[in-house]
């Protein structure tokens, strides 16, 4: 029983450890990372706004994220 509220609580620790492993220039790097995300998300944004079509704007978004986020939806994909 003590071996298993051992193993438990180590298992329980794991997220805790791995959540401390970033370190501040990991940190900073994603938040650079998010606020360049949020960037090409305002303008695609202004870019459906402006009226030009939809798969335009998408085009303009994928090229605007490249390198940033995984897939072609920028780290954002939700119903149309």
């Amino acid at each position: 029983m003590k071996q298993l509220l051992c193993l438990l609580a180590c298992a329980l620790s794991l997220p805790m450890a791995a959540a401390q492993a970033h370190d501040a220039k990991a940190v900073a790097k994603d938040i650079q990372r998010h606020r360049a995300m949020a960037v090409a998300h305002e303008s695609a944004a202004r870019c459906l706004e402006s009226g030009k079509k939809y798969d335009d704007c998408q085009k303009e978004l994928q090229a605007a994220c490249k390198g940033l986020a995984l897939g072609k939806y920028c780290g954002m994909r939700h119903e149309h």
